[in-house]
């Protein structure tokens, strides 16, 4: 599905339609400025939350209203983020959001029984391609 600022609503209402109720693990994968974080700030915003989005690239996680967390693995590799024990963090309720979460991740993710979806961004000039896997 292809968006722009304008109407990534439809991209957060098949989120929405994807994640129904679920505890899950989403990764957002997509090159810098994709708009992994934008994604994320849309997502919360349609919950009628206010707190405020950023990316947790230095915090490595952030936490909103609703159990929605918000993680960056960007800095990481995955043996630093599984030592700091945010592995962990995933047993949480709730929906959790990780950028530039790999194949390794998510492959370490399903083995411990985690229900993951993964959503690729690709920038197309002032719009960006978002792939939604199933």
């Amino acid at each position: 599905m292809i968006a722009s600022l304008d109407n990534l609503d439809t991209v957060v209402k098949e989120l929405h339609n994807k994640i129904a109720n679920k505890d899950m693990v989403v990764l957002l994968r997509g090159t810098l400025a994709s708009g992994k974080t934008t994604l994320v700030k849309h997502y919360v915003k349609s919950l009628d939350i206010e707190d405020e989005v950023n990316s947790p690239t230095f915090s490595i996680q952030s936490v909103y209203a609703n159990n929605i967390y918000h993680y960056d693995v960007y800095n990481k590799t995955l043996d630093e983020f599984i030592a700091l024990g945010l592995l962990e963090e995933f047993e949480k309720e709730g929906t959790h959001f990780v950028e530039w979460g790999d194949e390794k991740l998510e492959d370490i993710l399903k083995e411990y029984g985690f229900e993951v979806l993964v959503v690729d961004i690709i920038k197309l000039n002032d719009k960006r391609e978002y792939i939604i896997g199933s």
